[in-house]
């Protein structure tokens, strides 16, 4: 019987998996070790995904180090905040950030003003990314992708999405979902994706673009219709949904995740990034944490410093493109 998940319990799942973690006897002597507390600076509220992997990660390199590692919350402003204050931090490995494509790769090309630059963050570690999901309410005659493109032809700026805010990952998948495809829709931010999910359940708006939880188990349970998920790869909680790539041609290279890694503050010594890419490396490596990052569609991604900042500057590029071509301007909220 499969297990139902929701987003309260896939919190709970996620925490729990640092805690089964075990460090592997691996001598260390050699590499950077931190000499006094680990910040770890999370730029959104407790119980979110990204703080929940600044948990996991703290617990995990507190006992890989012998040295408390704390989660400090600084939320506000779209991650702004938070942000700013880290690429503020010394680069002496003792402060990290949980990046994600908001502070990293959105921030910059979308915000006015904005005072810190995609540079001022050293990618370190890559963690996991997890797929999004495009889903609509089962009273829309559309069962794919490539019939939804069909019926927004038909019915030129009548159909609508919702999204959980202007600027933030599913509003941007719409955006470039709909310039590759040549088409509009009517686009309804709400603030959070709570009340965007209620919206499309209720039938107020016809497409929901959101994160894979909570939309997954509303799907399960046949109130949304799942249309495609937007990683290159078909999610192994859900094999029958299509990936976007594969649902039109104009869409091949198609490709959103909601992704973390670790990053330190420009500037820091090679040694710090690479003792903190190995520790963090192991930890993905571990039976039981990819065994439960799968329980909720997470994919750990292990890659070098180089390989993590690459692809993080491949994405700063993307957003940046959406962006432009949107006309977005936005102030952090």
């Amino acid at each position: 019987m499969t297990r139902k998940l929701t987003r309260r319990s896939l919190i709970r799942t996620a925490a729990a998996a640092s805690a089964a973690i075990v460090v592997p006897a691996v001598s260390r002597a050699a590499e950077w070790r931190p000499t006094q507390t680990v910040k770890i600076m999370v730029a959104y509220p407790p119980g979110g995904l990204t703080d929940v992997m600044g948990r996991v990660c703290a617990q995990y390199l507190q006992s890989v180090w012998g040295q408390s590692v704390i989660v400090e919350n600084k939320a506000g402003a779209s991650g702004t905040i938070g942000a700013l204050e880290f690429v503020r931090s010394k680069p002496d490995g003792h402060s990290l950030f949980v990046g994600n494509p908001g502070p990293n790769a959105i921030a910059s090309s979308i915000f006015r003003n904005s005072q810190f630059k995609p540079q001022d963050f050293l990618p370190a570690a890559s963690l996991i990314r997890v797929a999004n999901i495009i889903s609509c309410n089962p009273n829309l005659p559309v069962k794919s992708i490539a019939e939804l493109i069909a019926h927004i032809k038909a019915n030129p700026e009548k159909i609508s999405y919702a999204s959980s805010g202007l600027g933030q990952t599913p509003h941007l998948t719409m955006a470039w979902f709909l310039q590759l495809v040549g088409q509009k829709m009517i686009h309804a931010p709400f603030r959070g994706a709570s009340p965007a999910l209620a919206a499309v359940l209720g039938g107020q708006v016809d497409v929901l673009s959101d994160n894979l939880f909570p939309t997954l188990p509303q799907v399960n349970e046949g109130k949304l219709r799942a249309l495609a998920v937007t990683s290159s790869q078909r999610i192994t909680l859900a094999p029958n949904i299509p990936t976007m790539k594969e649902s039109a041609p104009e869409l091949a290279n198609f490709e959103i995740t909601s992704w973390f890694g670790l990053c330190l503050p420009a500037g820091a010594n090679p040694d710090i990034v690479n003792a903190l890419n190995s520790a963090i490396n192991t930890m993905l490596a571990t039976d039981d944490f990819r065994k439960r990052m799968a329980e909720f569609g997470a994919v750990p991604t292990p890659q070098t410093p180089a390989e993590f900042a690459a692809f993080v500057a491949a994405e700063g590029v993307k957003y940046a493109d959406i962006v432009k071509k949107e006309g977005l301007e936005l102030d952090p909220a």
